[in-house]
């Protein structure tokens, strides 16, 4: 936070959990405004996520087709997951691609994060360009279910375009990826996650 940006802080005066849901929690919390009045903020913990963005051989990227429970339709998306209790983002890139999709990486490039949710998560999530694909055995979780499918990076962009994707993480993922490999924008360091 700089120095300019002080006049705009929220400051916690107390906070309540509301819902411990297991992998989310909900709190409650009542802060001082900058204006010096009260208000209520109610917001989801969220342990952070990795989107894995794989790369085949071919130059095409794979997809995924998942039903959305609270939407109740099916979204197309990259692989990603929640980070693990002790985990490092790698490890969970890892483990996500294997599970979701059957394949490892030789190389993961650390592309950036995005922040879904600003108005009621802290949910971090990180983007990795996985590489040197080989094909494995997928293992998901017993209660996911999904299609895989590949598509070019431009064809990903076409259904962005068509609201074919509407999955915000996907889309911006989409988005940091063409520009990384158009060489626009530098690959980042994983030191510099916040």
């Amino acid at each position: 936070m700089t120095q300019k940006d002080q006049h705009l802080i929220e400051v916690c005066i107390s906070s309540e959990l509301v819902l411990d849901g297991g992998m989310m929690r909900v709190k409650r919390d009542q802060v001082r405004l900058p204006s010096g009045n009260q208000g209520q903020r109610e917001f989801i913990l969220h342990p952070g996520a990795v989107l894995i963005i794989p790369l085949l051989q071919n130059g095409n990227l794979l997809l995924e087709r998942q039903f959305r429970y609270p939407l109740n339709r099916v979204f197309v998306e990259l692989p990603a997951g929640k980070i693990d209790a002790g985990e490092d983002i790698l490890s969970t890139g890892q483990r996500e691609l294997l599970e979701e999709t059957g394949y490892t990486a030789q190389e993961w490039i650390y592309l950036g994060h995005q922040h879904p949710c600003i108005g009621y998560s802290d949910e971090v999530i990180y983007m990795v360009l996985a590489k040197g694909l080989e094909e494995g055995d997928a293992h998901c979780d017993e209660d996911e279910a999904l299609e895989l499918f590949e598509a070019s990076l431009d064809d990903c962009l076409q259904m962005v375009a068509t609201q074919q994707i509407t999955d915000a993480k996907t889309i911006l993922a989409l988005m940091y990826v063409e520009k990384y490999l158009q060489g626009v924008w530098p690959a980042l360091s994983l030191n510099e996650t916040p």
